[in-house]
């Protein structure tokens, strides 16, 4: 760590704590602010469902409080008495409900079925008997229940506050409740607002810090802005001198190659054919043997000419890229089961040499990868002179591969690495699509690169 890294450093280090802390803080208050709030609110609703419950228990009582008090007990009072219950209700969800003392149902305006139905024996999902809780509250005088119903609106079930009272001379236990999905729908907003407001704040101090630490930062990347430019351009300038270098040595080889080794092989092959012509004038027999030896020195001939020209073709340096492109594919078709067709768009011209070299190899090496690996039966190669720049693109139809494995793995991917290498030391960018339906390599450098290689 340089001496600019750590004066940078022992600025922010204290600034972040400092921040860090105060987030904190603030982060505890406004939750302990929002707990209280939130039970607040919560003991208000319930205060006054409370006494919203017990007014309406009130009001039903004293509809049927005349025939109650009346002292009659005929059948036909008491069905009076339910027929005027069952008339009152109070929003979508508000009803009163009936029942004896041991459970049955008298009356239910929004579940009829359930009258004459004992329930003594119902549970909740908690397992609570609902009708009995009820009862019981009722007979200590009246009370507040919580239970679970069935909510008329909506057919689900649904927490429920209610308020019971009886009706002892008659047997009865009258009350009615307030369903609570309200209140949770309530208390489930303001939890979310207190959430927001908490994130919000925990935004805005983010921002501060951030706002301090680029303030704080900015001199650091000033200081080392030019030196990184410097360096990355001493790099790209070194990966250039590699990759020339390479050429250089792979243009030596091939010439070496024509020139001594073929040279070579082509005088030894002359004088195995001027010994059998010998041979053939005196009309003796001809040794197998040096049939044999001038197959092997064609196979020989063959072969070291073939390496030459990969090494560094001659088409390559004569007559351009799309000469070279064309003449790779035809020979890649010709050693192979592959298929090969090569497409020249636009009006091509003349590239500097490293761009020219550079797609040249990566063309190379994406045959390469098809021959070893693709298992297809058609590569195509487009070259594409643009306004834009040049784009070199090379696809096949086989099984492809899995990229990101691939590049992730260090003993496999070098050669997609090379290429990317090569695209990126001339300003230009190499892109890799792989399938279930094939393999394509896209490689584009922009008409600034081609200027300024």
């Amino acid at each position: 760590m340089n001496l600019r890294t750590k004066i940078v450093a022992l600025a922010v280090a204290p600034l972040l704590v400092a921040l860090v802390l105060v987030a904190l803080a603030v982060r505890h208050q406004e939750r302990d602010l929002a707990r209280r709030e939130r039970a607040l609110i919560e003991q208000t609703y319930m205060d006054q469902r409370r006494s919203e419950l017990r007014s309406y228990v009130e009001l039903a009582i004293s509809v049927v409080r005349p025939l109650y008090d009346a002292g009659l007990d005929d059948e036909a009072t008491r069905a009076e008495a339910l027929r005027r219950l069952a008339a009152l209700d109070y929003g979508s969800d508000g009803y009163f409900f009936v029942y004896d003392l041991q459970g049955r149902s008298l009356m239910h305006s929004r579940q009829p079925e359930l009258v004459n139905q004992n329930l003594w024996e119902l549970r909740d999902s908690r397992g609570r008997f609902t009708i009995q809780e009820l009862i019981a509250q009722a007979r200590t005088g009246g009370g507040f229940v919580q239970y679970e119903w069935r909510k008329p609106s909506s057919a689900q079930t649904a927490p429920k506050l209610g308020y019971v009272t009886t009706l002892p001379r008659w047997n009865w236990m009258v009350g009615t409740g307030l369903y609570m999905d309200d209140i949770q729908s309530t208390m489930q907003t303001l939890d979310r607002q207190m959430n927001q407001n908490v994130a919000t704040t925990m935004l805005w101090i983010a921002g501060i810090a951030a706002l301090c630490l680029a303030v704080v930062s900015a001199g650091g990347l000033l200081l080392n802005l030019s030196e990184h430019r410097v360096a990355e351009a001493k790099l790209r300038l070194l990966a250039r001198q590699v990759v020339q270098s390479q050429e250089e040595e792979r243009g030596h080889l091939a010439r070496e190659l024509h020139d001594g080794t073929s040279q070579t092989l082509v005088s030894t092959k002359l004088l195995v054919e001027s010994a059998v012509d010998t041979l053939e004038r005196g009309q003796q027999p001809t040794p197998p043997v040096l049939g044999r030896a001038l197959v092997r020195l064609n196979e020989a001939l063959a072969e070291v000419r073939r390496i030459s020209h990969r090494l560094r073709p001659a088409l390559l340096d004569q007559l351009g890229l799309p000469a070279a492109l064309e003449r790779l594919g035809a020979e890649f078709g010709e050693e192979g089961a592959v298929a090969a067709s090569v497409a020249v768009q636009g009006t091509p011209c003349e590239l500097p040499e490293e761009v020219k070299t550079a797609l040249f190899r990566v063309t190379q090496e994406a045959l390469t990868n098809v021959r070893k690996h693709a298992r297809a039966r058609q590569v195509r190669i487009a070259l594409d002179f643009e306004r834009r720049g040049v784009r070199l693109e090379v696809n096949d139809d086989g099984v492809g591969f899995d990229l990101q494995t691939t590049q992730l793995d260090p003993r496999r991917g070098i050669g997609l690495r090379n290429m990317r290498e090569r695209i990126a030391a001339i300003g230009g960018r190499l892109d890799l699509h792989s399938g279930s339906k094939g393999t394509a390599i896209v490689a584009f450098v922009p008409a600034k690169s081609l200027e300024a290689t």
